[in-house]
């Protein structure tokens, strides 16, 4: 089941809810309503700093996958909430970039899995495959995740999304096309010589850094994010004078709408709405930011 087959019943119990809240003046029976009408909801009510701190409400354990057990793709580290006392989670499978190994993501995903997702770090089958490649892996792994993982019953198969730096970046966007049900993309500092993407059907943030001399933006990130139709739920943001390689450490501002896009279309969770919409203006981190608010509902 898919985010467009089951977010529109879930948001009509939700504004019945919050229609008879008004009528009792019962805000926090709305809230209540929300809460229970939305099965995929993980963790606390989220706040600026819970998705700006670098471990999120969830103990995570983390398990390997060696290149010989896996196939279409070359292993990887799986990162997952350690306690099931929550059900079950959405899954993201992330892509390093050209010649860049796992370890290069490796900062990103126990960050997004302590957030309440299933995340799959994977390397490629080789450090020179191209993005089509890549994101024929990225789906792969997905794959592997859901059917034969040791923690697949962790996992919401209709609940899956895909991030990847550089030419993983592409592949994301390759994954995407691919396969329109997956409910979320997150391409950082984009690769491919493909530049128009009007056949995504996939909820889709594209990271893009404002001094990036390998993908610049100009025709990279900004012609991805443009091609993409406008009905869909997207956004473009530019890191401020940050370069190709930025998502390949620790960083607060990828990592904090990383998590507000996966949350906000992978759980549909709504909570997160306020970290994406009204368009975040440009300033220290962010030199520039483009989308369509609010999003679809």
């Amino acid at each position: 089941m898919s985010y467009t087959q089951t977010a529109p019943a879930v948001r009509r119990l939700v504004s019945a809810a919050a229609a008879l809240a008004v009528a009792v003046g019962g805000v926090t029976l709305a809230q209540s309503a929300e809460a229970a009408t939305n099965p995929y909801e993980r963790g606390p009510a989220p706040t600026l700093s819970s998705i700006q701190a670098t471990r999120g409400s969830f103990a995570v354990s983390q398990t390997s996958v060696s290149s010989l057990a896996a196939s279409g793709f070359g292993g990887g580290d799986i990162y997952y909430p350690t306690s099931t006392s929550a059900g079950t989670f959405g899954a993201v499978a992330i892509a390093p970039g050209y010649t860049a190994s796992r370890s290069s993501m490796a900062w990103l995903a126990p960050r997004l899995a302590s957030q309440g997702f299933v995340v799959f770090n994977i390397d490629t089958l080789t450090r020179s495959d191209q993005p089509a490649s890549r994101g024929r892996q990225l789906l792969a792994a997905l794959d592997y995740l859901t059917q034969r993982s040791s923690v697949r019953t962790r996992i919401d198969a209709d609940r899956l999304a895909v991030v990847g730096h550089s030419m993983g970046g592409g592949g994301t966007l390759e994954a995407a096309k691919s396969r329109p049900s997956l409910q979320a993309a997150v391409p950082l500092t984009p690769w491919n010589l493909d530049k128009s993407w009007p056949e995504l059907r996939t909820p889709t943030l594209v990271i893009g850094a404002e001094n990036d001399s390998v993908a610049p933006v100009a025709s990279h990130s900004i012609p991805f994010y443009s091609s993409l139709p406008s009905s869909l739920d997207r956004a473009y943001l530019e890191l401020n004078n940050a370069s190709h390689f930025a998502p390949n450490s620790s960083n607060t501002t990828i990592a904090q709408y990383s998590i507000s896009w996966l949350k906000r279309f992978v759980d549909d969770d709504t909570r997160y709405e306020q970290f994406l919409c009204p368009i975040p203006r440009a300033g220290l981190q962010i030199s520039d930011y483009r989308g369509n608010c609010p999003h679809a509902s």
